[in-house]
Protein backbone atom coordinates (compact mmCIF):
# COMPACT_ATOMS: atom_id res chain seq x y z
CA UNK A 1 0.00 0.00 0.00
CA UNK A 2 1.45 3.16 -0.83
CA UNK A 3 1.90 6.12 2.18
CA UNK A 4 -1.02 8.31 0.19
CA UNK A 5 -3.29 5.70 -0.04
CA UNK A 6 -6.47 6.04 2.94
CA UNK A 7 -7.49 3.86 4.60
CA UNK A 8 -10.20 3.58 7.58
CA UNK A 9 -11.74 0.40 9.44
CA UNK A 10 -14.91 0.62 11.55
CA UNK A 11 -15.32 -0.71 14.82
CA UNK A 12 -18.46 -2.14 16.94
CA UNK A 13 -18.94 -2.93 20.76
CA UNK A 14 -21.49 -5.14 20.83
CA UNK A 15 -22.26 -3.97 24.72
CA UNK A 16 -22.83 -0.61 23.36
CA UNK A 17 -25.58 -1.81 21.98
CA UNK A 18 -27.41 -4.44 24.33
CA UNK A 19 -25.77 -7.21 22.26
CA UNK A 20 -23.46 -9.88 24.36
CA UNK A 21 -20.23 -8.73 26.01
CA UNK A 22 -16.45 -9.21 24.51
CA UNK A 23 -14.11 -7.23 22.86
CA UNK A 24 -14.62 -4.29 20.04
CA UNK A 25 -14.75 -5.92 16.23
CA UNK A 26 -14.01 -4.84 12.81
CA UNK A 27 -17.01 -4.08 11.48
CA UNK A 28 -15.90 -2.58 8.25
CA UNK A 29 -12.45 -1.89 6.46
CA UNK A 30 -11.06 -0.51 2.88
CA UNK A 31 -8.87 1.78 1.19
CA UNK A 32 -8.90 5.17 -0.89
CA UNK A 33 -12.98 5.46 -1.78
CA UNK A 34 -14.37 2.81 0.11
CA UNK A 35 -12.76 3.97 3.20
CA UNK A 36 -13.74 8.29 2.30
CA UNK A 37 -16.96 6.58 2.53
CA UNK A 38 -16.90 4.59 5.80
CA UNK A 39 -14.99 8.04 7.63
CA UNK A 40 -17.92 9.73 5.56
CA UNK A 41 -20.54 7.18 6.89
CA UNK A 42 -19.13 7.55 10.62
CA UNK A 43 -19.29 11.13 10.61
CA UNK A 44 -23.07 11.17 9.65
CA UNK A 45 -24.27 8.99 12.04
CA UNK A 46 -22.19 10.93 14.86
CA UNK A 47 -19.51 8.05 15.58
CA UNK A 48 -16.30 9.25 16.54
CA UNK A 49 -13.36 9.41 13.40
CA UNK A 50 -10.28 8.58 15.25
CA UNK A 51 -6.84 9.38 12.98
CA UNK A 52 -4.06 7.03 13.85
CA UNK A 53 -2.44 6.04 11.10
CA UNK A 54 -0.19 3.33 12.43
CA UNK A 55 -3.50 1.72 14.65
CA UNK A 56 -5.49 1.88 11.05
CA UNK A 57 -2.30 0.10 9.50
CA UNK A 58 -2.67 -2.65 12.23
CA UNK A 59 -6.45 -2.84 12.40
CA UNK A 60 -6.51 -3.70 8.39
CA UNK A 61 -4.47 -6.44 9.16
CA UNK A 62 -7.61 -7.97 11.31
CA UNK A 63 -10.80 -9.60 9.13
CA UNK A 64 -14.45 -8.23 9.28
CA UNK A 65 -15.92 -9.79 12.28
CA UNK A 66 -12.42 -10.19 13.94
CA UNK A 67 -12.60 -8.84 17.90
CA UNK A 68 -9.52 -6.75 18.40
CA UNK A 69 -6.32 -8.20 20.10
CA UNK A 70 -5.96 -7.69 23.57
CA UNK A 71 -2.94 -5.74 23.05
CA UNK A 72 -5.16 -2.87 21.81
CA UNK A 73 -7.63 -3.01 24.14
CA UNK A 74 -6.33 0.09 26.45
CA UNK A 75 -5.78 2.39 23.37
CA UNK A 76 -9.65 1.02 22.35
CA UNK A 77 -10.92 1.39 25.72
CA UNK A 78 -9.51 5.06 25.76
CA UNK A 79 -11.31 5.71 22.59
CA UNK A 80 -14.35 4.11 23.64
CA UNK A 81 -14.02 6.71 26.66
CA UNK A 82 -13.54 10.00 25.02
CA UNK A 83 -16.51 8.91 22.46
CA UNK A 84 -18.85 8.46 25.63
CA UNK A 85 -17.61 11.56 27.03
CA UNK A 86 -18.17 13.72 24.56
CA UNK A 87 -22.00 12.33 23.69
CA UNK A 88 -22.53 13.21 27.75
CA UNK A 89 -20.96 16.89 26.91
CA UNK A 90 -23.06 17.40 23.79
Amino acid sequence: MAKQDKTAVGLGYAKLHGGAEGAPTVVAKGYNDLAEEIIALAKEHDILVHEDPDLADFLQRLEVGDEIPEALYVIIAELIAFATWLDLKA
